[in-house]
């Protein structure tokens, strides 16, 4: 059973998947608030345009590649984004982002998740927001990490994979921004490398 994580909490991927875990799905997911119409009647919702990003760390802290909705995969192919939703409409993962750790390169020392409105709404007109780890072998979830705290930001840095002691640990950061791409929240990302 997966375990819903707090801000700020932190756990061994392997422990709580019971395996060694060779290939990560992060999944983001998203569902657009409903206005109201006259009487309860003729409500309508906007599109909101989420994105996922992965901004790959070596061990001295320097960003060294991202993938985002600009570029879908990691120069090395450890990390592949499957594509931009726009939306937010459907079941399931809206975006998703695959992670080889095989193939994750010696130096890489973390990956940082964001989210961003790139169409500039906040997340109190957001509903249902949840970043997810899934096990890629068998589909099944490791972790859910809450991410619909209303306010007026629009942007969150999720959360942080990252080697430790030779094991992959993630840590649910869920500090809360502003910016229509994760560059514009590299000066927070800093301190929790």
């Amino acid at each position: 059973m997966a375990i819903n994580l707090q801000k700020g909490q932190k756990i061994s991927l392997d422990k709580e998947a019971g395996m060694t875990l060779t290939k990560i799905i992060m999944g983001l997911a998203w569902d657009v608030v409903k206005s109201k119409g006259f009487l309860g009647f003729g409500g309508k919702s906007q599109d909101i345009d989420l994105d996922a990003s992965c901004i790959v760390f070596d061990e001295q802290g320097k960003a060294t590649d991202v993938v985002w909705f600009q570029q879908l995969k990691s120069r090395d192919g450890a990390v592949v984004h499957t594509g931009d939703n726009r939306t937010g409409a459907g079941d399931g993962d809206d975006e998703q982002i695959t992670v080889d750790l095989t193939k994750v390169p010696a130096n890489i020392k973390s990956l940082v998740f964001t989210v961003n409105s790139f169409t500039g709404q906040n997340f109190s007109q957001i509903q249902n927001a949840t970043c997810r780890i899934v096990n890629a072998s068998d589909h099944k979830e490791v972790a859910r990490f809450n991410l619909s705290a209303l306010g007026s930001h629009n942007a969150q840095i999720m959360a942080k994979i990252y080697r430790h002691d030779g094991e992959w640990k993630m840590h649910a950061i869920g500090e809360i921004g502003n910016g229509r791409t994760f560059a514009e929240l590299m000066p927070q990302i800093t301190p929790h490398l």
